[in-house]
């Protein structure tokens, strides 16, 4: 599985956390590797190993200056390649400077994301391409925090919508981002969703159909993009909101969150209620990306309000409604231990796409997600007859439009 995700360029930092030429170098945890990521004086941006070659000093700790990091023991700097630029201490003409070198991945800045690929070169595949990453930047708002479980039960979580209408259903009647809807009132209407999974170019498209009125059904549709992005059926006129569950190591996970609008610039009342922790976004405790309701306090988790019904789980906000019981499974959950249902249809086969994947990949396979076309996806939620499927829904309503807004009610 280490390869595979290795096949992806992966999103690793917000551009506000390098923001400045020569600014301070940033450590990051990815695929459990340890490195350093900094943009040089001349803005180039570089992801290297964490530690000097010479002792196992940790280049956080390095001065950013003149196109390079400087070890800050010794002297021995490095460029964004990795390549040893300096060794104080050695003859120039000794050669000794050209043998050193550390770990580089290459990165790129799309969307306001910065991105890295570490895998083999002659496999890198084209620059991200999905429609979070090139609307205008008044169109989006992008954020990350830390989810202390691993990667896989955060994303199994996000391809599973039988649990909305209970532990959200609070927030369905009450955030500002998805309440008013009529979509909203079908889902807390019915509450024993059917659910439709078929395979796609890019992973899975994941249909849940509820009741709806004059014979038909209400649809919301949620592609899962191979390996760990999800885009979550909108309400109403409200932003799309992508997910990615991008592994920090086997026991923790970064969890993205993309809120966009293809045709229009997010409004004050969307982005205050981002700001302020709203909607799929969460509050941070200042300086890092750890929530500020956390597994350390218990989530904050009020038993007055889960009892008076004002809420499901008496945990504040959808996105920590979710992180607080993927975390309670353990940091990797023992799937041993499940007992699955037909709601569960579309964990089993995101597992299985996974699986196959991975032995895939040892026969040189190329996986699923990687390309343009298969990233130009979007989340739907409509009404269809019921003798319709939705993968024959009429003017194709996942296909991305450049500067046309989503289908959603």
């Amino acid at each position: 599985m280490g390869k595979l995700f290795r096949e992806y360029w992966i999103p690793f930092l917000l551009s506000e956390e390098v923001k400045e030429n020569g600014g301070t170098p940033v450590r990051v945890k990815l695929l459990s590797e340890s490195l350093i990521a900094f943009r040089d004086s001349n803005g180039r941006l570089g992801l290297i190993d964490e530690f000097c070659a010479h002792r196992g000093v940790s280049l956080w700790f390095g001065r950013n200056e003149e196109g390079g990091i400087r070890c800050p023991y010794h002297g021995w700097k490095y460029n964004v390649l990795g390549k040893c630029m300096e060794v104080p201490s050695e003859p120039k003409d000794s050669g000794f400077c050209e043998k050193i070198g550390l770990t580089s991945y290459p990165c790129v800045e799309r969307g306001g994301i910065i991105w890295t690929y570490m895998g083999p070169a002659e496999r890198q595949p084209p620059e991200p391409a999905f429609e979070w990453t090139t609307v205008p930047k008044s169109q989006r708002y992008h954020t990350k925090r830390w989810e202390e479980c691993n990667y896989l039960q955060a994303l199994e979580g996000g391809i599973d919508s039988s649990h909305v209408a209970f532990l959200h259903s609070g927030e369905l009647r009450s955030d500002p981002l998805h309440h008013g809807s009529k979509g909203s009132d079908y889902h807390l209407s019915d509450l024993a969703p059917k659910f439709e999974v078929v395979e796609s170019s890019c992973g899975l498209h994941i249909g849940v159909r509820r009741n709806a009125e004059n014979d038909q059904y209400y649809w919301r549709i949620t592609p899962w993009i191979m390996p760990w992005y999800t885009i979550v059926p909108p309400y109403g006129d409200n932003p799309l909101n992508g997910h990615a569950w991008v592994p920090i190591d086997d026991e923790n996970c970064f969890a993205w969150t993309f809120s966009y609008h293809p045709s229009r610039s997010l409004n004050e009342l969307e982005l205050g209620v981002m700001r302020d922790g709203g909607g799929l976004h969460v509050d941070l405790i200042p300086g890092t990306f750890r929530p500020t309701v956390n597994k350390g306090n218990d989530y904050m988790m009020d038993r007055g309000a889960q009892k008076a019904r004002r809420s499901y789980s008496g945990v504040k906000g959808i996105a920590m409604q979710d992180a607080s019981l993927q975390e309670s499974m353990g940091r990797i959950c023992d799937r041993t231990q499940e007992n699955l249902v037909s709601t569960d249809n579309a964990i089993i086969m995101a597992r299985n796409v996974l699986y196959r994947s991975a032995l895939g990949l040892e026969k040189d396979e190329r996986p699923r997600g990687l390309d343009e076309d298969t990233q130009a996806v979007r989340s739907a939620s409509f009404v269809l007859p019921r003798n319709i499927a939705f993968t024959e829904a009429p003017n194709e309503p996942m296909k991305v439009r450049k500067g046309v807004a989503h289908t959603s009610i």
